[in-house]
């Protein structure tokens, strides 16, 4: 007879616990799924077992039997760790951790009508692409990095290289060695737009039958499948977004995070985990390596790197020799003086008309879709905000509707403005649409495509659009962060960034960082080819410390400036913010729930140098109808256990609420990626 504590799967929290049951199946382990008779509850639940003991517990007389132990799949026992340490870290119920750990979805009847992996079989074997060699740099890089795969010790390298200087390269090296230690490859992007380019790339060195993918654009049958194929070892190569972070591969060796900066590998829903994070867990737990790639690192992991938690290999020339973009900055408040009101400064529309004229194509990033930002009466002031969110409404002129971006709200646009009556609504604030109908206007003879959020909806189109672009098929590609990273192809020419500042003075303390990241990402499209590219920047801030640094690719200088800056205030890597969000359909009573939260954290504060700031309406102060308000800890990292357990404390205390307190939810979040 066994006993196994096991985690069922009840979204409660007043069940987030271990419930201990008798077990005569002596094929349960760690990580079997289980069927369990729970509570009162006539059928039975699921269950997942994170722990077997030979011994009953202490001072439980009796204990209740597991009905059945599941043939069908369990979990590797390291996976059953990052669980505990996902509901500990990240203050999530185990159900909610254990939830990123299974596959999605159930076996489907029959095999899904497409594999995502049948297009990559057509490279027969004779075709599979050759190492090229590698250069000085990336040969001194590798080197670093493959006694550390041969050793199987945990080791983290933050691969800083300037964008097309073969990072890929030293990934698919890694990966070999990795694979010839008879161990298991997790290779983690940041957007699913780049998936199948990185896909190509492993299954033409490794082959299609030794690479799963996983991302949310796969059906749940085509999902579960790919997820089976690599816990029953059928493959041995995981390519996917953030939750691949999670495959389930018996003994994993490498995890490589491309573009590690992108704030994409941060979850947006319960649980909120870091993928970034959760790698360097599981590499400690399974004495795996890690590499973390980037041209513009994050400033946490060049703070690592310094601080020597990472070790930093650089490679500092581009793969074919091939100089780095030339950069014009343009002060588009000389533009207005001049009377240009046109979306692209004089230098701009010169600068595509020359680029199509020499037979190269031309990006154009604007990290803001729709036609324009909001709409507004100019008799009165008047702004159309979303009825459920309380935000400004986005004009989209294809669909001739104001959407609401965050919970996708549709209306028409008034004739009249309901406040004044007068017709004088206009709109202001350019978007993709614009942009994309200004250069066509302006080039007509050039063929204009966009690729933003709005035309990736439609199932195929993002590789679509990228392969008619890669054929040279698309002279103008408009788009929003989905251009700016990642693409690699030669024949681009001239890269514009139509407004810089749209990410600068947005409420987040990593909005200085987020734009020097994009601007120098979107710069690294240009000239990656044989000759060189050309890249122009418009702003209405040219003296901006992180514009200035972003176009001189001066990243050290932005860095030390950056890390000054975050001390004086506060802000990781110095210290941990917790955010503890609260909504309601009723805002007195989140208010009121808030209130009392924080009278009880404040309580705490006072000899822990930590710092706790009253309840405040949340950057979107209202979203789906419901308010919210959130609470801000402050605290230095060595205390930030101690604040994770208080809040542990509090939604076990919670749980038990009734009234007015019970119809307020409060959700935790540790270093948030943005304060929305």
């Amino acid at each position: 007879m066994k006993y196994v504590d096991v985690v069922v799967d009840n979204v409660t929290n007043s069940t987030d616990n271990f419930f201990t049951y008798r077990c005569s199946d002596d094929s349960v382990m760690t990580g079997s799924v289980v069927k369990v008779p729970f509570a009162s509850m006539k059928r039975e639940l699921t269950g997942y077992v994170f722990g077997v003991s030979e011994q009953p517990p202490e001072n439980v007389k009796r204990l209740r039997d597991v009905s059945s132990v599941s043939g069908e799949y369990s979990l590797p026992p390291d996976l059953i760790r990052m669980s505990s340490w996902m509901k500990h870290r990240y203050m999530c119920r185990y159900i909610d951790a254990v939830y990123c750990m299974i596959p999605p979805g159930k076996k489907p009847k029959r095999a899904p009508a497409k594999d995502p992996l049948d297009e990559y079989r057509k490279v027969e074997d004779d075709a599979m692409s050759a190492a090229p060699p590698l250069t000085d740099e990336q040969q001194a890089a590798f080197d670093q990095i493959k006694p550390s795969i041969h050793s199987r010790s945990t080791s983290y390298f933050l691969l800083n290289g300037v964008t097309n200087s073969g990072k890929t390269e030293v990934y698919l090296r890694a990966c070999e060695e990795t694979l010839d230690e008879g161990r298991d490859v997790i290779i983690l992007v940041p957007e699913i737009s780049l998936t199948p380019q990185t896909v190509s790339r492993f299954t033409a060195r490794f082959g299609a039958d030794n690479v799963a993918v996983m991302h949310s654009r796969l059906t749940k049958g085509q999902r579960y499948l790919q997820w089976m194929r690599a816990r029953n070892g059928d493959a041995h190569i995981m390519v996917g977004a953030r939750s691949a972070v999670f495959a389930p591969f018996a003994d994993p060796g490498l995890i490589v995070i491309d573009e590690e900066h992108e704030s994409s590998y941060k979850a947006d829903q319960t649980p909120k985990y870091d993928a970034v994070s959760a790698a360097l867990m599981r590499a400690r737990i399974s004495g795996a390596t890690v590499i973390l790639g980037s041209a513009t690192p994050s400033v946490i992991s060049s703070y690592r790197a310094q601080k020597g938690y990472y070790k930093e290999l650089r490679l500092q020339q581009r793969h074919n020799k091939t100089p780095l973009p030339s950069v014009s900055i343009v002060d588009m408040r000389k533009e207005l003086r001049d009377g240009n009101r046109s979306v692209f400064s004089a230098e701009m529309a010169a600068g595509i008309k020359k680029t199509l004229a020499e037979g190269r194509q031309v990006i154009l990033f604007l990290n803001r879709r729709g036609y324009s930002s909001f709409i507004s009466c100019r008799s009165c002031g008047y702004v159309m905000k979303c009825g459920t969110c309380g935000i400004s409404m986005t004009y989209h002129k294809y669909s001739r509707m104001a959407e609401c971006h965050y919970c996708g709200r549709k209306v028409r646009v008034p004739d009249i403005c309901p406040d004044c009556g007068s017709r004088n609504i206009r709109y202001f604030g350019a978007g993709t649409e614009q942009i994309e109908e200004a250069a066509a206007e302006m080039f007509p003879e050039a063929v204009c495509e966009r690729l933003d959020f709005d035309t990736a909806r439609k199932k195929g189109e993002i590789k679509r659009i990228l392969n008619l672009f890669g054929k040279g098929k698309i002279d103008v590609l408009v788009g929003t962060q989905l251009v700016a990273k990642g693409l690699d192809f030669d024949n681009v020419g001239l890269v514009g960034i139509v407004a810089a500042d749209v990410t600068l003075n947005i409420p987040d303390y990593r909005s200085a960082e987020r734009t020097y990241q994009l601007i120098v990402q979107a710069s690294g499209r240009a000239g990656r080819g044989g000759e060189p590219g050309h890249v122009i920047i418009q702003t209405y801030s040219p003296e901006d410390r992180t514009i200035a640094a972003a176009s001189r690719g001066d990243y050290e200088r932005f860095l030390k400036e950056e890390l000054i800056v975050r001390k004086v205030a506060g802000y990781p890597p110095f210290t941990n913010i917790i955010r503890l969000v609260f909504s309601g359909e009723g805002e007195k009573n989140v208010i009121d729930e808030a209130e009392r939260i924080y009278r009880e954290l404040a309580g705490r504060e006072a000899s822990l140098e930590s710092a706790v700031f009253r309840p405040q309406p949340a950057y979107m102060a209202k979203l789906n109808g419901r308010f919210r308000y959130h609470i801000i800890i402050k605290s230095p990292v060595r205390r930030t256990k101690y604040w994770r357990v208080i809040v542990e404390e509090i939604k076990i205390e919670r749980s038990r609420a009734s009234g007015s307190a019970a119809d307020v939810v409060m959700i935790a979040e540790l270093d948030p990626y943005s304060m929305t």
